[in-house]
């Protein structure tokens, strides 16, 4: 039991789904022994079309692994459809065993909170392990759903679901392949973990054209309307890697993984289309205006957020309803290139 407390304390500690993905680990790596035989943490990516798990953290006879939460890897994505008890557990909500050709007992518990199936956990036990030992990973987990209902509370936009413009800030640093410093009120917690390096991100700006008309014309309550049914467009339009956040009123940003030029245009013009098609209840149709610019390695939040809204502010003023590229419009004299801070321009 005192083993228990401590990995408890342990988890409530951790302030992402990094940090807390590995003390779950610990915990039931712990609780299980010595009869666990392999234990996988799956974060669910869901899409209109299929959904993404993505092993996040694992221990096997191959080693133990914990990887970025926020940031998937394909190599460890596959889709759901392919695990039938991992599906079975997400859609019914609760915990789904079988029993393994090697004697094994196979449990995935879902992490759940607010009912929404987040992470599932995929435990392999011997069929000889105490009631107590099952009982006490069951009582982590459930735990762990609602440390992470509590972290979801700070991270999200309470209208649209979306992370908040504190998440983005934090999660930039991930992106760039930054390290954050140590929590100074938190010293045992782990530094957070390399993100992906290399390659190239990038940030767009979407805001929505003459929304302050829609708030003055249908009120605040359908304008409230359009925000989350734009916030649903968005997700059903982009990559389950790429990361989504609203930054307060009609404001949206989006990182896209690795990609070229000319894809991140198609990317970013085919959500615009997709605005500008989508009938939107009591009115109508809308549009937006999309600016978007390179991540580069020494990039603040403020940075990066500068060059993307010269390129939102071009389109403002240039008509709407379009998608432009800072990195383009400075070579095409669209745009002056900004100033670094030490005064030199910028170089591409």
């Amino acid at each position: 039991m005192l083993s228990l407390l401590e990995h408890i304390l342990s988890i409530s500690a951790r302030r992402d789904r990094t940090e807390v993905s590995e003390a779950l680990l610990d915990g039931l790596e712990a609780m299980a022994m010595p009869y666990l035989r392999s234990l996988r943490i799956f974060r669910i990516f869901a899409g209109v079309s299929r959904t993404t798990v993505f092993e996040s953290a694992v221990i096997s006879s191959e080693g133990r692994q914990v990887r970025n939460s926020y940031l998937p890897e394909a190599e460890h994505c596959f889709n759901i459809e392919l695990d039938p008890l991992l599906r079975q557990t997400r859609e019914r909500g609760f915990a789904a065993s079988e029993r393994m050709p090697d004697g094994c007992d196979r449990i995935v518990l879902p992490i759940a909170p607010a009912g929404i199936v987040l992470f599932l956990i995929d435990i392999q036990i011997l069929e000889s392990a105490p009631a107590e030992n099952r009982a006490y990973l069951m009582a982590l987990v459930e735990v762990c759903s609602n440390h992470i209902a509590l972290l979801d509370y700070g991270e999200t936009d309470n209208l649209t679901g979306l992370p908040n413009r504190k998440t983005f800030d934090k999660h930039l640093f991930e992106i760039m392949g930054q390290s954050a410093p140590d929590d100074p009120a938190n010293p045992g917690a782990p530094r957070r973990r390399r993100g992906v390096s290399g390659g190239q991100h990038w940030f767009g700006v979407c805001d929505i054209d003459k929304f302050k008309l829609v708030n003055d014309t249908y009120g605040h309550l359908i304008g409230d309307e359009v925000l989350v049914m734009f916030a649903r467009l968005m997700r059903d339009s982009f990559r389950f890697q790429d990361q989504l956040f609203r930054f307060g009123g009609e404001e949206f940003m989006v990182v896209l993984q690795p990609t070229g030029p000319d894809v991140v245009h198609r990317v970013f013009d085919r959500f615009r289309e997709t605005i500008n098609r989508h009938l939107f209840s009591r009115v109508g149709h809308i549009t937006v205006s999309i600016g978007y610019s390179q991540l580069r390695p020494t990039d603040t939040p403020a940075d990066v957020i500068d060059r993307a809204d010269e390129a939102l502010y071009w389109v403002k003023h240039h008509g709407r309803n379009a998608a432009a590229s800072y990195e383009e419009l400075v070579r095409t004299g669209g745009l002056k290139p900004r100033l670094t801070r030490a005064g030199e321009v910028e170089l591409f």
